[in-house]
């Protein structure tokens, strides 16, 4: 089988599994506790804060180690929402955002606060000022992701962050970086973010571990209650192997980023080359989209018959982001694009990381043309139910 699905999860670096056997073997220790071994395990949660800190090129105390990207944008999103509401209960975010981030602003709506959903171009953009426009003296948040999980959009982070501190010095400017760092350059200061959120597990990292950035100055309030650990915002005792191993991925992939676009970015251009010779597959991603993630759509025919066609050949893709791709709905995000119900219910997502080669590539080729050829008939049918 081959591994195309690199945007759900990524195979972890070798050296990240052996530091993380490594710590769990020797570092069982609680980092609260005073005797030696708690010091031991205290010292390697310090370090590794330190790393992660570096490879984001902030301070140590602005990093919050977390269990992922969806804690991360929850303790984000909720816990601006419930620290600043006394300025206000406005919030913005877009149409096109991960269900942690989508799902989490639903929740607040039926809390009473104002939610704006912005809507995006036929090429997954948010217009700066279209979202500036909608930033008001009581709008406390908005959140933008980096690049889109499904089909690869650059938001213009830096253009957004200017605009929204220019129209409220007060709004806090929260990141989902999830798909972002390690493909593509990270520069937290020029884009004005407040808060940054980042999974280790798309970045060659263990399960269950992320990064929440948390700009000094910036107040939350905590979601869980319980111990003082992470500054008393996260309670609950630290993972070590997973903090320490984590630290190790993000040093490794902030390290190969460059190598990332370039390697990545050649395969993608080759995808998308032969992608533009077959006239019944629509393109739903941009030339200017992040170099690992190439989204599809074979109209008339449902998604989840493709990707096990493919499957059939021993090529691995998705359908919509992981976390939603067991659900029958059509695409949110293609929707939100103006694709078409029969676009956003045929839609793959072909996503590819630095383990993935030319040979990969020409199979995967191979294998979708083999699908298209075969299906084709069945395209033409479905198309009538449309």
């Amino acid at each position: 089988m081959i591994y195309w699905d690199h945007a759900a999860s990524t195979p972890p670096f070798d050296e990240v599994i052996q530091t993380m056997a490594e710590v769990m073997k020797k570092h069982y220790g609680n980092p609260s506790s005073i005797h030696k071994m708690g010091e031991d395990a205290a010292k390697l949660i310090k370090r590794a804060r330190e790393v992660c800190a570096a490879s984001l090129g902030v301070k140590p105390a602005e990093i919050i180690l977390t269990s992922g990207a969806t804690e991360g944008n929850n303790m984000a999103i909720k816990g601006t929402a419930l620290q600043y509401g006394s300025r206000g209960n406005h919030i913005i975010t877009t149409q096109i955002e991960h269900p942690s981030v989508y799902d989490s602003c639903r929740d607040l709506e039926r809390q009473g606060f104002e939610v704006t959903f912005l809507p995006v171009d036929g090429d997954g953009r948010i217009d700066p000022e279209l979202l500036a426009s909608a930033v008001r003296k009581d709008t406390i948040l908005v959140s933008v992701m980096h690049v889109n999980n499904e089909t690869g959009a650059v938001q213009p982070l830096s253009e957004i962050g200017h605009a929204v501190k220019q129209r409220n010095p007060l709004t806090v400017f929260h990141i989902d970086g999830v798909q972002g760092f390690g493909k593509l350059p990270i520069r937290l200061e020029e884009w004005k973010a407040d808060l940054y959120t980042l999974s280790a597990h798309k970045i060659r990292g263990p399960k269950g571990t992320g990064v929440l950035y948390k700009r000094e100055g910036i107040t939350l309030h905590p979601l869980l209650s319980g111990g003082k650990q992470e500054s008393g915002l996260r309670a609950g005792t630290e993972n070590i192997p997973g903090f320490v191993a984590m630290s190790k991925a993000m040093r490794m992939a902030a390290e190969q980023t460059e190598q990332f676009m370039a390697e990545v970015g050649m395969l993608r251009d080759e995808l998308l080359a032969w992608i533009r010779k077959k006239p019944c597959i629509e393109l739903n991603s941009s030339e200017g989209g992040a170099p690992h993630i190439v989204n599809v759509s074979f109209p008339g025919m449902k998604a989840e018959v493709l990707l096990h066609s493919l499957e059939e050949h021993g090529v691995l893709v998705s359908t919509k982001s992981a976390c939603s791709s067991k659900t029958a709905e059509p695409s949110r995000v293609l929707q939100a694009m103006g694709r078409s119900e029969a676009s956003a219910s045929s839609a793959i997502r072909i996503s590819m990381g630095m383990t993935n080669s030319h040979e990969d590539l020409k199979r995967l080729l191979t294998a979708l043309e083999a699908v298209v050829n075969r299906l084709e008939p069945l395209r033409q049918e479905g198309m009538k139910s449309f």
